[in-house]
This record gives structure tokens, sequence and C-alpha cells, in this order.
């Protein structure tokens, strides 16, 4: 599989900044907003395959499924941005 670096994707670390800023479950559509991405599935495949853990959930919400995504341990990575950052 090909996928961006953390080190060299703005696109990555705004996502992993979106997602460490929720400090729990964020949906799709939150995540899409917050860190101005597309794609949302292939941007959290992006992250786990940085080294990133990630958690799905789906849920069935006024007769909608939606889903939602939880950053379980953030990458082992030197220049990822840390929850202080």
């Amino acid at each position: 599989m090909h996928y961006a670096r953390l080190s060299r994707s703005p696109r990555l670390r705004r996502a992993l900044r979106a997602l460490q800023a929720a400090q729990g479950e964020i949906s799709t559509f939150d995540l899409s907003r917050r860190a101005r991405i597309c794609a949302v599935n292939s941007v959290i495949a992006e992250l786990r395959a940085n080294g990133a853990e990630i958690a799905c959930r789906q849920a069935r919400e006024d007769g909608q499924v939606r889903f939602y995504y939880t950053l379980l341990k953030s990458p082992e990575h030197p220049h990822a941005p840390s929850k202080t950052d």
C-alpha cells in the first residue's frame, strides 16, 4: 500500500491534531471539517500505516449510518505533533 508519510504531509498532521484535540470520539463529518480533509476513511488508513492506533465505531442515528473515530495512540514519530502542540 502506498501512503503519505506523516513527516511530509500537512493533511495527515491536520487530521492527527484534530483527533488529538477531540480527546475522545469525533465523527467523520466533524473530522472532515476541523482538519479540512476529504476521504476521511483514507486519511485514517494512512495514519494507521504511520503507526497511529485509531478505533472506529459505527452507529445508526436518525436512520443514517455514522462513523466515529477515537485516537487510542499517536504514532511514534519524531515529527508528529504532540498533544501539547
